[in-house]
């Protein structure tokens, strides 16, 4: 066995190995003395069919799956042990002439390998990074203050229409003359929220009104293009409203304000539990301490998005082999097409350039994860689920449980650990570069975020 690795250019590799047949006969030969041990033909007791007719039948099959085994284990060794630094999979050459594996070696087979460029990507206290830290003002807490007091509002009966209240009414379809229609549709206990018809005039006809008015409007102008909505309000199928142009009567019985729960005790114990806070003052220093830890992870993203950018101006354009990442693109993308490898070859670059200077970078600072972050990482994700549902105190040994059956899945540890090394790597950085550290309120961070 020979095998040779040359450079085309700085990025480009040609790998050839080329086999003998004592590379691979040994093997094959031990292989179909197992089959024929095996084998079950008609005429022949077990293990004494002529080898002559098991070579005839499996010899050049078992002598392909050889060649290729051999094929990829002596690849991956030689990338290893002579550490060249591969971008994605080796490919079969261009330069690849045909082999008759019929016949005995030597076998040529040829590689064109992608070797990522060459640079050095160093950060160090020379290296300055903005770090915006979020303040948790008056108006955030304003903010909060309100969500909380409108988390736990409740419904009130009302005497007028304002705003954002709910009508419960009963609907009855007219005819050409504004007379209830015989046999026509008829519902009772129909809601209405007025603020959600997007035709003013329409809308119009409902303010002010009161328990017991009645009210003449049309569903199908008020809610166009929307007959779900119009079948919902008037309780049949939607087919049933697909030509419907008819006014209704809407006789109001019901009106109900949405009022938000007043800013005091019974609130404060609602939110943090009876008698944790007393007094505003302390309330709103308990959201601050509550809401500042997420305001955290927001300031560390963006310290990682600059960190990036940094690093990577610093770094410079970088030279790909694109023709070769293209050809490695679309084979891991056969049923996309050229198109799809052609439109997202530019960002795939952009997202290679980073992923090999945040190698380098994590390297240099030592930075590894082990099965306690995974944990700690996957806990943290499923604690975050759990949360948009509205359940903040799932106990520990829940997460746990949650935790373990996620990582018992190859691209959730993959997605953990690349989530763990980000984690320490922000932290690492921290210490590591000089950080020209702003404090800004919400609405600023967002504006820089959308910049």
């Amino acid at each position: 066995m020979n095998i040779t690795f040359e450079n085309t250019d700085k990025v480009n590799g040609l790998l050839t190995i080329t086999l003998e047949k004592e590379d691979y006969q040994e093997k094959v030969e031990k292989t179909l003395k197992d089959y024929r041990k095996r084998a079950q033909v008609p005429g022949f007791r077990p293990g004494m069919v002529p080898m002559g007719m098991i070579k005839k039948q499996y010899g050049t099959a078992v002598k392909v799956d050889e060649i290729n085994r051999l094929l990829g284990t002596k690849l991956t060794d030689y990338i290893r042990e002579n550490k060249i630094q591969m971008l994605g999979e080796p490919l079969a050459s261009e330069k690849q002439e045909p082999q008759d594996l019929e016949k005995d070696g030597p076998f040529t087979f040829v590689f064109d390998i992608a070797v990522a460029p060459e640079f050095k990507a160093e950060l160090t206290d020379k290296d300055k990074i903005d770090y915006y830290t979020i303040k948790v003002d008056d108006k955030l807490l304003d903010q909060q203050v309100s969500m909380y007091a409108q988390q736990y509002g409740e419904m009130k009966d009302a005497e007028t229409f304002s705003g954002n209240d709910t009508l419960t009414g009963d609907l009855r379809q007219l005819d050409e003359n504004g007379n209830t229609l015989e046999g026509g549709i008829t519902t009772e206990g129909g809601m209405i929220m007025p603020a959600y018809i997007k035709v003013d005039d329409q809308k119009k006809l409902f303010d002010g009104c009161k328990a017991g008015d009645i009210i003449t409007f049309n569903p199908k102008k008020a809610y166009p293009e929307n007959d779900a909505e119009i079948a919902a309000l008037l309780k049949v199928d939607k087919d049933a409203v697909k030509d419907l142009t008819s006014d209704f009567s809407y006789q109001v019985t019901s009106i109900r304000h949405f009022e938000p729960a007043e800013v005091g005790q019974q609130l404060f114990d609602r939110v943090f539990g009876e008698g944790t806070v007393s007094g505003e003052k302390e309330f709103r220093q308990k959201i601050s301490e509550m809401i500042q830890p997420q305001l955290n992870k927001n300031s560390n993203y963006k310290f990682l998005l600059d960190l990036r950018a940094y690093a990577e101006k610093k770094v410079g354009d970088l030279q790909f082999p694109e023709a070769l990442l293209k050809r490695i693109m679309l084979q891991n993308n056969k049923d996309k097409g050229e198109d799809f490898v052609e439109k997202n070859f530019e960002g795939s670059i952009r997202e290679l350039k980073w992923h090999l200077i945040k190698e380098q970078i994590v390297a240099a600072q030592e930075i590894k994860v082990d099965d306690s972050d995974l944990k700690a990482i996957a806990k943290e994700a499923i604690r975050q689920q759990f949360a948009q549902y509205g359940m903040s105190d799932v106990p520990d040994d829940v997460l746990e449980n949650y935790a373990d059956e996620q990582l018992k899945k190859r691209e959730n540890v993959e997605n953990f650990v690349d989530r763990a090394i980000d984690q320490k790597l922000i932290e690492k950085m921290k210490t590591v570069v000089k950080l020209n550290e702003k404090s800004v309120t919400l609405d600023e961070f967002n504006k820089l975020m959308q910049s």
